[in-house]
């Protein structure tokens, strides 16, 4: 991401939430308020962008398709972005819809982009404060944008701006009205792909030493066979490409194998680990269309310790 844009990423993942919003039944994650979020220019410049993209590396398959919203339709499907954006979205909602029965008071999502949840789930913020943190400039397009719409930011959520790369979360959660002593949950979904390594160790530190034991963290993150030209996919490769290509490389992949004792030395516990098998079955499983989990992408949930 150059210095003084916004993320082009996150855009491009509130695109695909509201595309699936408006056009798949049943929604794997619905996101009603996707839309709102994004221009009309902005949501037609997507479309756009997806099917040039459709056009570029699978010129046959697109050929096949002459309506244009056939064709969008097939892309979006199989494409491995959007099943990755929908999965782990609903994966982390799902655990905070239990983590908030169980007594959870603080919602703190890490790179929230052009995240929806403080105006989309009314019933769990009356029993959660919400800290958004992200990017400055990301965080500045999107207040921009909830003016120009006229949705108003709610008294229980808080903007902290933060550099992952550069920041250190510790301070901007200290300097702000988030509680030490409250049990929390952390989402980060769609970040490590674009860290590098020390930025992920230093975050997971940051979140052991700022909350109290029993905290929960959920994340998503690429195998590093997707890093390897020999193993990756062809649609991850394609989807890495297309990131490169908007001046957001992904640069990152764990060791599925290591993550407990990475995230052990860290001072987090691992509870779930997710495969794209497991995912498939959990998310995707039985459905009348195209969408099924990704391969190298796993969904994780960890615990403080």
């Amino acid at each position: 991401m150059q210095t003084g844009e916004y993320s082009k990423t996150a855009m491009g993942t509130a695109f695909m939430r509201a595309y699936h919003a408006a056009q798949d039944r049943p929604p794997v994650f619905e996101d009603v308020l996707a839309q709102r979020l994004l221009t009309a220019e902005e949501y037609r410049t997507s479309e756009e962008r997806h099917l040039r993209a459709f056009q570029v590396f699978h010129p046959e398959q697109a050929a096949a398709y002459p309506d244009r919203e056939e064709a969008l339709a097939h892309w979006m499907q199989n494409a491995g972005a959007p099943a990755i954006v929908l999965g782990r979205a609903r994966f982390s909602e799902e655990l905070l819809e239990q983590a908030v029965k169980d007594g959870v008071r603080q919602y703190v999502i890490l790179g929230a982009g052009m995240d929806t949840f403080a105006w989309r789930r009314p019933d769990l913020l009356m029993h959660l404060e919400v800290f958004e943190i992200d990017h400055p400039s990301t965080q500045n397009h999107k207040r921009q944008r909830l003016r120009e719409v006229g949705l108003e930011e709610p008294e229980r959520l808080h903007f902290l701006p933060l550099d992952f790369s550069l920041d250190n979360l510790t301070k901007a959660l200290g300097s702000s009205a988030y509680d030490p002593q409250a049990p929390t949950f952390f989402s980060w979904l769609g970040v490590t792909y674009y860290l590098p390594w020390e930025a992920i160790l230093s975050t997971w530190r940051a979140i052991s030493e700022a909350a109290p034991p029993g905290s929960a963290l959920t994340f998503d993150y690429l195998d590093a066979a997707a890093f390897d030209p020999a193993r990756v996919s062809r649609r991850v490769q394609i989807m890495m490409e297309i990131v490169t290509r908007v001046g957001e490389p992904m640069i990152t992949g764990f060791a599925p194998e290591t993550l407990a004792a990475d995230l052990a030395a860290e001072g987090l516990r691992l509870q779930e680990n997710l495969d794209p098998g497991a995912i498939q079955e959990r998310f995707f499983q039985g459905r009348p269309d195209g969408y099924h989990a990704c391969e190298h992408a796993y969904f994780a949930r960890a615990q403080v310790a």
